[in-house]
C-alpha cells in the first residue's frame, strides 16, 4: 500500500529549492557508505519522521550547499516511514532506471517504488 503519497506528488514536476545536508562524497553519519549524490530537504515541509520532506539532487556532480532543481520522481518506501524526492536541474532528465542505478546505494536497504506521475 503506498503511503501518504499525495502530499509528495504536489511536489510532482514543479520547481523547488533543495538544501543539502549530505554532500556528495560526504560519509553517512550513522553508516559506512559515502554518498554519491547530493542530499538534502525542502526548507518548511514536513515528512512522516518529524523533519523536511528528504530529497536526492541528481544531476549535479560536484559538493553544494543548495539547489534549484524540477521534482522528477518520489521514491515511495514500503517499509519506511517516510518517502524521498528525486529533483534534477531543469535540463536534464533520467529514467526510472537511471534513477534506481543512481541511489541503489541506499535505496537498496528498502522496498520501494520510484513513482513519476
Amino acid at each position: 500500500m503506498l503511503k501518504d503519497i499525495e502530499k509528495y506528488r504536489f511536489y510532482l514536476n514543479k520547481e523547488v529549492l533543495v538544501k543539502v545536508d549530505r554532500k556528495l562524497g560526504e560519509k553517512h553519519p550513522n553508516f559506512d557508505f559515502i554518498y554519491p549524490v547530493n542530499y538534502g530537504y525542502i526548507p518548511n515541509t514536513l515528512s512522516e519522521d518529524g523533519e523536511e520532506i528528504d530529497a536526492y539532487i541528481l544531476g549535479v556532480f560536484s559538493p553544494i550547499n543548495e539547489s534549484i532543481g524540477i521534482c522528477k520522481a518520489i521514491v515511495c518506501r514500503y517499509d519506511d516511514n517516510e518517502n524521498k524526492l528525486i529533483i534534477v536541474p531543469s535540463d536534464k532528465n533520467y529514467s526510472i532506471e537511471q534513477m534506481e542505478a543512481l541511489l541503489e546505494f541506499q535505496e537498496r536497504f528498502f522496498k520501494h517504488k520510484i513513482i513519476t506521475e
